[in-house]
C-alpha cells in the first residue's frame, strides 16, 4: 500500500454569500467559484462515468432532480439556479453535484466514501448547564481535496457556517439559532434518483430549523428516495437518524453518546443495507472508536473527542489517508476535520485529517 499525505491549496477558500434572495445568494456562491467549478465537474463526470452513468443519463438524472428539489423547496432550486448563473455553466450542471450521492448510488464501480462522527450529550448538574458538540473525519475522493470549501450564508431564516464542495449546498456545519449537523453517507438497495437530496436536505434543515424537534419534522416531510444519516442537535439535545427510502429512524445513544460510521444502526433500513459497500470496514471503525471511547472515559470537550479519531498503522482507518495504487474512485481521503458547538454557534474546520490537530490551525467560523 503506497499512501501519501493530501496535497491540499496554500489557502483554503472560503465562500460568503449574504443576500435576501436564495437565488442572489447562489449567484454570490456562484461567482466565487467560477474559477473551480469546472474542475469539481469534470471530476464528477469521470466518476459517473467510471460508474457506467453515460452523460445523457447524468443530465437527465439532474434535470428530474432539480423538479423534485423545486417542488420541495422552491428556494432550493433557486439557489442551484443562482450558483450555476454566477458559475456561468448550465443548471443541471450544479444540480448534478447536489445530486452526486443519488447519480452515483446506480453505480457498483464507485463506492461512497468513509466518514466518522462522535456526538457528545454532556448532562448538566452542580451548576453546570448541559452542553452538546460532535466531532467528525469527512473523507471523500482525493481527487476533490482541492475542490471543498468553508462556507458563510447569511439572509435566509438562519445563517448558516460549515463546509461544503464547490456547487454543492449544504453538508456539515451549525447555524444561528444554534442547531448542528453533521453528515455520513449510507447505502440502501432502494436509493435512487427521484428525491429530494441529501445534501439538498442538510442545507434546508441547517437554513430553517431553530431546534432539533423542527430539524426532524423538516426531515420527515422530505421525499427521500436515498439513505443518510444527520446527526442533529442543539444546545441541550441530540438525535442520530438513519434516513433512508424506507423511512427514518432514531438511533439511540450509548452512555449520552451518538457514534456513527456508514451503516444502518436501526433495523428496519438494515434488512436493506449495501453491505458490500462499507463492511466489514464501517462495522471495523465504529467498534474501534467505541471500545476507546469505553476504555478511555467519553471526553467532555470536542478538543478531547478529536483524539479519538486518529487511528495509525494496523488500526480500522478513522484517519483516512490515500492510497495512491487504487485507481479512480477508490481513493480514499480525510479531507476535513470538524467540530460543532451549537452553544457557541461555532463551526471549527481543519484542513486535514485529527493526527493534524496541533500542527495546523482551525478555522473558526461563527453563524450568530
Amino acid at each position: 500500500m503506497t499512501t501519501t499525505s493530501i496535497p491540499r491549496p496554500a489557502h483554503r477558500r472560503h465562500v460568503k454569500a449574504v443576500a435576501a434572495g436564495p437565488h442572489e445568494r447562489g449567484a454570490a456562491r456562484g461567482e466565487q467559484l467560477r474559477g473551480t467549478l469546472p474542475a469539481t465537474i469534470d471530476v464528477y463526470d469521470r466518476l459517473f462515468a467510471l460508474g457506467g452513468i453515460t452523460p445523457a443519463g447524468v443530465r437527465a438524472d439532474a434535470e428530474r432532480t432539480l423538479d423534485a428539489i423545486g417542488a420541495f423547496r422552491p428556494g432550493a432550486r433557486a439557489e442551484i439556479e443562482g450558483i450555476a448563473r454566477g458559475a456561468h455553466v448550465e443548471p443541471w450542471r450544479v444540480a448534478a453535484l447536489n445530486a452526486r450521492t443519488e447519480i452515483l448510488a446506480r453505480s457498483s464501480t464507485v463506492p461512497p466514501g468513509e466518514c466518522t462522527t462522535v456526538v457528545r450529550r454532556v448532562a448538566g448538574g452542580g451548576g453546570r448547564e448541559p452542553r452538546t458538540f460532535g466531532v467528525q473525519t469527512w473523507d471523500w475522493h482525493v481527487e476533490l481535496s482541492a475542490l471543498w470549501h468553508t462556507v458563510e450564508v447569511r439572509g435566509g431564516r438562519h445563517d448558516v457556517v460549515g463546509l461544503t464542495e464547490d456547487g454543492i449546498l449544504g453538508k456539515i456545519g451549525v447555524n444561528s439559532a444554534g442547531l448542528a449537523l453533521h453528515f455520513n453517507i449510507l447505502g440502501h438497495v432502494r436509493d435512487r434518483v427521484g428525491g429530494v437530496p441529501v445534501h439538498v436536505l442538510a442545507a434546508v434543515v441547517l437554513e430553517e430549523a431553530g431546534s432539533v424537534a423542527e430539524a426532524v419534522e423538516i426531515v420527515r416531510g422530505a421525499p427521500l428516495a436515498s439513505s443518510g444519516s444527520f446527526a442533529l442537535f442543539d444546545e441541550a439535545d441530540a438525535v442520530l437518524l438513519d434516513l433512508s427510502p424506507v423511512g427514518v429512524f432514531c438511533v439511540e445513544p450509548e452512555d449520552g453518546t451518538f457514534l456513527r460510521t456508514n451503516h444502518f444502526l436501526t433495523p428496519v433500513p438494515a434488512g436493506g443495507e449495501k453491505t458490500w459497500l462499507y463492511q466489514p470496514d464501517s462495522g471495523e471503525r465504529r467498534d474501534f472508536v467505541r471500545a476507546r471511547l469505553a476504555r478511555r472515559g467519553a471526553p467532555d470537550t470536542p478538543d478531547d473527542l478529536a483524539g479519538f479519531l486518529v487511528t495509525g498503522d494496523g488500526e480500522p482507518p478513522v484517519t483516512c489517508l490515500p492510497d495512491l495504487a487504487e485507481p479512480l474512485g477508490r481513493r480514499w481521503a480525510s479531507l476535513a476535520t470538524v467540530a460543532l458547538e451549537p452553544a457557541a454557534r461555532t463551526a471549527r474546520i481543519l484542513d486535514g485529517t485529527p493526527a493534524d490537530i496541533g500542527s495546523r490551525d482551525w478555522r473558526v467560523l461563527v453563524a450568530g
